[in-house]
């Protein structure tokens, strides 16, 4: 998020057996209804604010090794991981002339360190402090020949603690963190629909994981004004993140206090946005974080929630480049071509 870049188990069906021809056979997942809590799970932020805090802390210490191994990329996509079909991934990453893989695994509830030589290693995810975590991955890294070493302080929390010490972080209920990772992957889908719709340069998908957002941000291709210094980041970070004009969407899963939000700003904001009108009515623009948001729970309760996710990313984006005169003819997919 702005200033934030701050965080399934699938629901068992229980269905009759389905008989076709002389064969009886139980149905397949794809089968299946889409009922809206298998497609938009219920997070409640009291029902996993332990979990969610342990969860951001583990994935920033796999996020930094990451930072470690990647060469920068600009807006610093280098370090961003990625939803896959059971969780998360680093994606491949160089280690010389070889390649390291990491993924959470929120299906089998696993860490899986994978080399291009075919050597693996996997961790469970259990209850465990961050202080065991951060040691098991690096002797993990280290029995793969592959060791990295990181910066040991976590990033973007108040009062943090240095990985190797973190006693007090230890929380994981595995249907939390199954069911937020089922968000980020229909949150995906309908962002990946979203970004077709443009061609000018647009960011992949990818989780933030100082803040636990998964985003995608759309450039008009000007350059932006230098960025005021924000909390907890390094200047030439957010300096090289907002160094061009951006239009940028996402959801953060919440903290104490905060429940789950779609989002959507802009940098640098064009005056009149924030009074905008947009889409679909249960969004809203909050001042207190400078940004359009579209609180989950809002949306999964909503009769089409694709629908309406899909009005709110539209309408925001719209507010921005209207505002600032973007060049949308050259820059959108025409609707004759979607």
């Amino acid at each position: 998020m702005k200033g934030k870049n701050f965080v399934i188990r699938f629901i068992s069906l229980i269905l009759p057996r389905v008989t076709l021809g002389p064969k009886t056979m139980q149905p397949t997942e794809l089968d299946m209804p889409n009922r809206p809590d298998d497609i938009w799970p219920a997070l409640p932020q009291a029902a996993w604010s332990e979990t969610c805090a342990t969860l951001q802390l583990w994935m920033q210490i796999v996020g930094k090794v990451r930072l470690a191994l990647m060469p920068k990329i600009n807006h610093t996509w280098n370090v961003t991981l990625y939803p896959t079909v059971r969780g998360l991934t680093t994606s491949p990453m160089p280690y010389g002339t070889r390649m390291l893989q990491i993924d959470f695994d929120f299906i089998d509830h696993t860490l899986v360190l994978e080399t291009s030589e075919g050597h693996r290693s996997t961790l469970p995810l259990k209850p465990m402090t961050v202080a065991a975590f951060y040691q098991q991955v690096m002797t993990a890294l280290e029995d793969l020949g592959t060791p990295v070493s990181i910066w040991h302080m976590p990033v973007e929390v108040a009062e943090p603690i240095a990985f190797e010490k973190d006693e007090t972080h230890q929380a994981y209920d595995p249907e939390s963190a199954q069911r937020f990772w089922r968000i980020l992957l229909q949150t995906t889908r309908v962002f990946t629909l979203f970004r077709a719709r443009f061609t000018g340069k647009v960011s992949p998908i990818h989780l933030f994981w100082g803040a636990l957002d998964l985003a995608c941000t759309r450039f008009s291709g000007r350059p932006a004004p230098e960025h005021p210094s924000m909390a907890g980041l390094p200047d030439h970070v957010t300096r090289d993140a907002y160094s061009h004009e951006v239009s940028s969407c996402g959801f953060w899963p919440g903290a104490p206090g905060m429940e789950a939000v779609f989002y959507s700003y802009a940098y640098p904001e064009p005056p009149g946005y924030a009074e905008s009108a947009i889409a679909p009515a249960q969004a809203f623009f909050d001042p207190k974080l400078g940004e359009f948001v579209l609180p989950y729970e809002e949306l999964r309760q909503s009769a089409d929630p694709d629908s309406a996710l899909l009005q709110f990313l539209q309408s925001t984006y719209e507010a921005a480049a209207n505002l600032a005169h973007w060049d949308r003819a050259a820059l959108e997919v025409a609707a004759k071509d979607e």
